[in-house]
């Protein structure tokens, strides 16, 4: 059983026109697709949750894959929250970062770079077109698929070159966007999937619900041994002395 952590920031989900679409949050759609894969195990927490002390590190020692949604409150993550997110990724937690997440603090510090792009949420129509059929993440999808509405996103994407860009976008008005992109980062994979905007029931198509289930496998799957690091007291043991 994989288990799954969803943070949504749900301050958008706290507007009527965002609850008609999503009556128990973007978080509890993610929930609901990933827990329909029958070996997946989901947990939610939101910003307010998380300000209220509850995104403890047993939740997150216990978490194989961390799924990151926010939007207008990247500013209010704790910074202490996300060193121990870094930690975690580091030693092999999987990480996957949707839609906005692009700009939050974590994916920022991961990415070592403004993550900036071009936007513009006209209601386009995306067509995704799979450029890796080879990834896991893309078992099972056609060879593209179309989100008749969604917020519009331009490249340049001010990211490092991805270890493989799994999906490409093509946008009604003419735009074209990495929309699914690889890293890894120590021991612990990311995936950035770029669908997901509040205002478009998008974690409700099925091919969407598939990417979700697929990127959770990927980034959860065995890392390798964890090394260590620094002053060893022996190539026998390899280990750190104690006290060091």
């Amino acid at each position: 059983m994989i288990k799954v952590t969803i943070y949504n920031e749900g301050r958008h989900d706290k507007h009527d026109h965002i609850k008609a679409i999503y009556p128990d949050g973007m978080h509890g759609a993610i929930k609901e697709a990933l827990e329909a894969s029958g070996d997946i195990q989901a947990t939610t927490i939101t910003l307010d949750e998380v300000l209220e002390g509850k995104f403890t590190d047993d939740l997150l020692n216990d978490t194989d894959v961390l799924f990151w949604w926010g939007h207008m409150a990247h500013g209010e993550v704790p910074d202490e929250l996300v060193d121990r997110v870094q930690k975690r990724v580091l030693e092999g937690m999987g990480l996957v970062v949707l839609h906005s997440g692009h700009f939050s603090k974590i994916f920022k510090r991961l990415m070592g770079t403004g993550c900036n792009l071009k936007w513009r949420e006209t209601g386009d129509k995306e067509r995704i077109w799979i450029t890796a059929p080879h990834h896991p993440i893309a078992a099972g999808l056609p060879d593209g698929f179309m989100l008749p509405h969604e917020e519009t996103y331009g490249e340049h994407f001010d990211i490092p070159d991805p270890d493989e860009t799994v999906f490409i976008s093509w946008f009604s008005g003419g735009e074209v966007f990495r929309s699914g992109c690889t890293f890894h980062r120590g021991n612990g994979k990311i995936f950035y999937f770029r669908p997901g905007h509040e205002t478009f029931p998008t974690f409700y198509d099925e091919n969407v619900k598939k990417v979700l289930v697929n990127g959770a496998h990927w980034a959860a799957t065995d890392r390798g041994m964890f090394q260590f690091y620094g002053h060893y007291a022996s190539p026998e043991t390899g280990k750190l002395r104690e006290n060091e």
